[in-house]
């Protein structure tokens, strides 16, 4: 039977677990209170912090024994995270509540739970950058106001909004509309928007389009659906997380950006949209070193700095490598006449020396075959032929 799971530190934050389970089993009656503190609970809980810890792969001793307390709540997170994943058909919804190191450890198990599965996190940082606890999962934060520091009418109103919240998700769950259409996902950027919004009018017909933001993030979420099976095909044609990841931007990929592509052999068609930029927030956070650099002001807290020729030469050959590793079906585009819309002759960022070097980084690298092509397009990305390209190619290789 699936149960509402209520997680937190029964040793520190008893009274407000108490009022969590209250609330809901009024609702829902199927709730188990989860200790994750490291002493003894001040409140019944159903699943102790040492059956928790067990999940960790050295043992409960290397949560409960540690007598550091940033590596013990490390350790728990990990212990925690296994046990969600391992308990992830059993879960109907889960409410945590933490300071710093709750949210930390709870959402380290939130996080392995499937999209769609409730997740709600009252917590004293959710005012905050909650990008390492949210990361790409659907976590809703809710900020607690006060410290979660004892019942008062402020806690009581924010968590009984909270548990609500979690109730009403719980008792009216999305039912997933059957659709026997394929799922492709797209990488798109302000800059590139009609390019990606051309692709998605040509294909909707055949295929469930799902277009990802390529804020660092955004490119996660795309490969983390495509690798749980949940995407048939990538149409990435906005790559320019790879260029804040090589050059210190602050929307950046993952190492291993790519990589899935490789593992999984499903179709993939790319391009190089937005490699043009870099991304930083407002002028004052740009790097010292960047001071002379060239500069476009997208909003008082948005700034973008243009590669250079270098930068794309090694951007280049950063993605050649990882497409060298792809096995599966490679259509990888080229658009000679600019990559964005501030790439375009004229236009703020029109550099026609980078994109050369960027185009024959690319062309030199790539080690073209049956399955691997670079094709080369003389129009701007954001041109309609561009993308009619990229959805015939992507229809090319997705013939069953």
């Amino acid at each position: 039977m699936s149960c509402i799971y209520l997680v937190g530190t029964a040793d520190t934050k008893g009274d407000e677990l108490a009022y969590l389970r209250a609330l809901i089993a009024a609702e829902f009656p199927d709730v188990l209170c989860l200790h994750l503190g490291t002493q003894e609970p001040t409140i019944p809980v159903d699943v102790s912090n040492v059956e928790i810890a067990r999940h960790h792969r050295n043992g409960a001793d290397a949560v409960l024994q540690n007598q550091d307390r940033g590596t013990a709540v490390a350790a728990m997170g990990a212990a925690f995270a296994v046990y969600c994943r391992d308990h992830s058909k059993d879960i109907a919804g889960i409410i945590g509540i933490g300071g710093g190191g709750g949210t930390s450890i709870v959402t380290s198990g939130m996080r392995e739970l499937p999209y769609g599965v409730p997740k709600v996190m009252v917590s004293t940082l959710a005012s905050g950058d909650v990008a390492p606890y949210v990361d790409i999962s659907d976590i809703n934060m809710f900020p607690s106001i006060t410290d979660i520091a004892g019942l008062n009418q402020i806690s009581r109103a924010i968590l009984h909004n909270a548990a609500q919240a979690l109730i009403g998700m719980v008792k009216s769950p999305y039912l997933a509309v059957t659709n026997a259409k394929k799922a492709v996902g797209l990488s798109m950027f302000g800059v590139t928007t009609p390019s990606v919004t051309g692709i998605t009018d040509r294909l909707a017909d055949q295929f469930d389009c799902l277009v990802f933001h390529a804020t660092g993030t955004g490119g996660r979420a795309m490969e983390r659906l495509l690798a749980d099976g949940l995407l048939d095909g990538l149409l990435d044609i906005t790559t320019t997380e790879i260029a804040d990841l090589l050059f210190g931007g602050v929307l950046p990929a993952n190492a291993d950006r790519l990589d899935i592509v490789a593992k999984t052999g499903l179709p993939y068609v790319g391009s190089v949209g937005a490699l043009d930029m870099v991304n930083f927030w407002a002028p004052g956070s740009v790097p010292e070193k960047f001071k002379d650099r060239w500069f476009y002001h997208h909003n008082p807290n948005v700034t973008l700095m243009r590669t250079t020729p270098a930068e794309c030469a090694e951007l280049g050959h950063w993605i050649a490598d990882k497409l060298n590793a792809c096995e599966g079906p490679v259509r990888f585009l080229i658009p000679e006449k600019g990559i964005s819309a501030l790439d375009i002759e004229g236009g703020d960022f029109w550099d026609p020396a980078a994109d050369t070097a960027l185009f024959e980084a690319l062309k030199s690298r790539i080690h073209q075959t049956e399955n691997r092509k670079l094709i080369f397009l003389p129009h701007h990305i954001n041109d309609p032929a561009f993308s009619a390209a990229a959805a015939n190619a992507f229809l090319e290789i997705n013939q069953d």
